[in-house]
């Protein structure tokens, strides 16, 4: 089912694929300019679903990238580290990830938050995030 889901391609498609079971949003958590993840619980879990809670990251065209099924919702920053071990910015307890499913759109989520990453904010309109990838200078979010 995770792939199903998935191979949508876009949100709406996963939302879509969802809607059967009924389904609520719990977060949305964007990293950067060119990542984002979208929490979601499924009301009545499916057998096909191996739990409850499923993450939608995407693009910034809402093009998804990868589907992950979870035990329960994860920190976000937990979730950061399961995916990049290496940064040290990212700490937090480690998600209950039971499956998962990438699409052609994926590629290694850490290659967004090097230094140097490009970014389509002028630099004295944006500041850096915890982890790396950068904000509108504005933005109250880390």
């Amino acid at each position: 089912m995770l792939e199903s889901l998935a191979n949508t391609l876009s949100l709406k498609g996963v939302l879509d694929g969802l809607k059967p079971f009924g389904w609520e949003h719990i977060d949305h958590w964007a990293q950067g300019e060119f990542h984002h993840d979208v929490v979601l619980r499924v009301k009545n879990t499916p057998q096909e679903l191996p739990g409850p809670v499923v993450v939608v990251s995407t693009n910034c065209n809402g093009g998804v990238k990868e589907v992950l099924c979870l035990g329960d919702v994860p920190d976000r920053f937990g979730l950061w580290h399961y995916r990049c071990p290496e940064n040290p910015e990212f700490e937090g307890p480690a998600p209950d990830v039971r499956g998962f499913a990438r699409t052609v759109h994926w590629f290694n989520p850490c290659d967004l938050l090097k230094p140097g990453t490009r970014s389509e904010y002028k630099e004295e309109f944006r500041k850096r995030q915890r982890g790396g990838g950068y904000v509108c200078v504005d933005a109250s979010e880390e």
